[in-house]
């Protein structure tokens, strides 16, 4: 694992994964989200119950790497560009994204200073942001004659609604975190500095609930949000009688009968 890119720490109930580019703030290039990954999955096979995702330094993430993006649909010098070679190349950062996005754990990014492109198509795959005051947000892709293409369109779009994802990106618009809360984009707005404290209050808070029960409610949230309402209830129940037979859910039972905290063991 390429520790110099991304650091991981497991401290009790959260795991702590940041992106260790100061120097280059934060951009998101060669072997980054291979980084990202594998620290994620170790948080994931941990006893963690939630994840905060930050950046080191002044920034979350200036977006992609520009040194790292011109040659992805080359093979080398003086090679032709193939865009079957960089269609594959989004497909792996897409992939990437998507992952960290499945991760049965709520995943709780702390965002500050500056989270453009890339770096906020990464925030989106978070289950929630907790931004600084101050912090830039935006897709500015468009001004390259590029648009997002690394879930950005997408995620986006089922964050902030139909309108207000076109209009953030065809304007290549950057805006500040107490906008982007009021639209949504954000959970939530602290003070400067102080995002990581806050993104830490939001994961406590769902780390003391039954840890199954909480990725099962992210996943059926994330799979139902664009099906059917029907269909949506379905997964409910599916999720449902598999949670009736697990031990938190007794104990999560007990617990409220007996007017005491429980004590959730994950299985």
């Amino acid at each position: 694992m390429a520790e110099e890119l991304v650091k991981l720490r497991i401290e009790g109930e959260l795991a702590y994964v940041t992106l260790n580019r100061p120097e280059k703030r934060n951009a998101i290039g060669d072997g980054v989200l291979e980084a990202l990954i594998e620290a994620a999955n170790k948080a994931e096979a941990s006893e963690a119950r939630a994840i905060v995702l930050s950046g080191e330094g002044q920034v979350f993430s200036a977006g992609v790497d520009f040194s790292s993006l011109s040659g992805a649909g080359s093979g080398g010098a003086g090679a032709k560009p193939s865009l079957a070679r960089f269609r594959r190349s989004v497909a792996q950062s897409q992939a990437a994204l998507n992952l960290l996005e499945s991760i049965e754990k709520p995943v709780i990014g702390a965002i500050h200073g500056y989270a453009g492109g890339l770096g906020l198509e990464l925030a989106l795959a978070c289950d929630a942001r907790v931004a600084a005051a101050g912090t830039k947000l935006g897709m500015p892709e468009v001004r390259l004659g590029l648009i997002p293409d690394v879930g950005g369109t997408t995620r986006l779009t089922r964050t902030v609604g139909y309108a207000k994802a076109k209009e953030l990106i065809m304007t290549a618009r950057m805006i500040e975190a107490s906008e982007a809360e009021r639209i949504g984009l954000v959970n939530k707005v602290v003070a400067a500095g102080q995002q990581i404290a806050g993104a830490e209050e939001l994961a406590r808070e769902m780390a003391r609930n039954a840890p199954l029960a909480v990725g099962m409610a992210k996943k059926v949230i994330d799979r139902g949000y664009n099906v059917d309402k029907m269909t949506f209830m379905d997964f409910e129940a599916i999720a449902q009688s598999s949670l009736l037979l697990t031990e938190d859910f007794y104990e999560g039972a007990n617990a409220a009968a007996q007017r005491r905290e429980p004590k959730f063991r994950g299985r």
